[in-house]
């Protein structure tokens, strides 16, 4: 032991090393050599990847869009005429003039960068943001890739920020149902087949949060009892959406795992890799889902090629709303795992990824996936597509 303790000691000095002195993409070379990084979490290290740096012009859907980005991330003029509506986004970066008119409803953002003015009226609902950096009352009805959803009263009242529908121990909204655009991913198995159609919303991935470093993560808190310095740490308002969204984020890494299912909260991608390695052993595969562009809510049609990646084992890692990149990762050997290829109405092809959970007994009865597909807990299994800044990580 006397020999041996020197050995590990070297060891333990020589792992902690290894995170300092690589970046996070020198890190994943590391740990994964043969693994090629996903499309989602190229754009979280590199967010000048992300489509809104380039112009097109799509018509499809019963709608127009146009978007000239001028080559700067986060500007540009957008122009979006959908199914009964219009939309235009004038800005510079990080703030700039919104007006978005979808069914039923109107936006309009008028902004500084970290704060502003916004309203969203959309879905027979009202939001009102009127905000400094940090602050403010932020309204987004029907969610993001994460299935959030807010709704906010006069002033002094609680914001209240709806759970992700990844999450499986709770229970959904009357809200998130009627409005969440996760609805449409979960779908039954049996409906997975060349020629099938389903009607689809692949969102853009709108939160901007990155990595921060491992060394970075490790030294700042993430718990529920640290939440005065953590929203003090980011300028952070407490009371506000950003606030109550972080909020929740630690509350549901916090609560504990469904029967069968191993979870995990990653603050960094060395971390999330870390995770993913120690659940599977050796990685095969770690996929995102993939779409040629942005478009609305459109038919599309499976077509030939669909991939079983797993069946069985598999870490599913979904994007957080937080001020820096967080993945809610939970491991399953319950998970059967495809690469699913797909065409909209308007020729838009896709790479869609597809988990499905062959038992459910320990979710939660009133979840989404089955007030929507209209089956009881443990019964059939039930799927969902990935939205696109989620991860799947399949082993050898």
């Amino acid at each position: 032991m006397k020999v041996l303790s020197p050995i590990l000691a070297c060891l333990a000095l020589a792992v902690v090393a290894s995170h300092a002195a690589l970046s996070p993409e020198q890190y994943w070379s590391y740990k994964l050599p043969n693994t090629p990084m996903p499309k989602a979490v190229k754009e979280i290290l590199h967010p000048e990847l992300m489509e809104e740096k380039r112009t097109s012009v799509s018509v499809g859907g019963g709608g127009v869009n146009v978007n000239t980005g001028k080559g700067k991330p986060g500007g540009g003029t957008h122009v979006n005429v959908g199914r009964k509506g219009v939309g235009v986004n004038t800005g510079k970066p990080g703030g700039g003039t919104h007006v978005n008119v979808g069914r039923k409803g109107v936006g309009v953002n008028t902004g500084k960068p970290g704060g502003g003015t916004h309203v969203n009226v959309g879905g027979k609902g009202v939001g009102v943001n009127t905000g400094k950096p940090g602050g403010g009352t932020h309204v987004n009805v029907g969610g993001k890739g994460g299935g959030v959803s807010v709704h906010t009263g006069h002033k002094g009242k609680p914001v209240n920020v709806n759970v992700s529908p990844f999450v499986y121990n709770y229970a959904a909204s009357e809200t998130q149902i009627h409005e969440d655009p996760n609805v449409a991913l979960f779908f039954l198995e049996k409906d997975m087949h060349p020629g099938a159609t389903m009607s689809l919303h692949f969102t853009e991935n709108t939160e901007k949060s990155a990595f921060l470093p491992y060394q970075t993560a490790q030294k700042i808190p993430f718990s529920s009892d640290k939440l005065p310095e953590i929203f003090n740490k980011f300028s952070v308002k407490p009371g506000s959406l950003k606030a109550e969204m972080m909020k929740n984020t630690i509350k549901e890494c916090e609560q504990p795992a469904i029967e069968g299912e191993e979870k995990y909260c990653a603050t960094s991608l060395e971390s999330m890799i870390d995770y993913s390695i120690s659940k599977l052993g050796k990685v095969d595969q770690a996929v995102s889902t993939e779409v040629e562009k942005q478009t609305p809510t459109q038919q599309y049609t499976i077509t030939a090629g669909v991939q079983k990646m797993t069946n069985g084992k598999a870490v599913v890692c979904h994007k957080q709303n937080y001020a820096y990149a967080v993945f809610y990762c939970h491991k399953s050997e319950t998970t059967r795992a495809y690469m699913v290829p797909l065409e909209g109405a308007d020729g838009t092809k896709a790479k869609a990824v597809a988990v499905c959970h062959t038992d459910t007994s320990a979710w939660n009865p009133k979840h989404l996936a089955f007030q929507v597909l209209k089956v009881e807990p443990g019964t059939i299994p039930v799927c969902h597509f990935l939205p696109r800044d989620h991860i799947v990580w399949v082993p050898k």
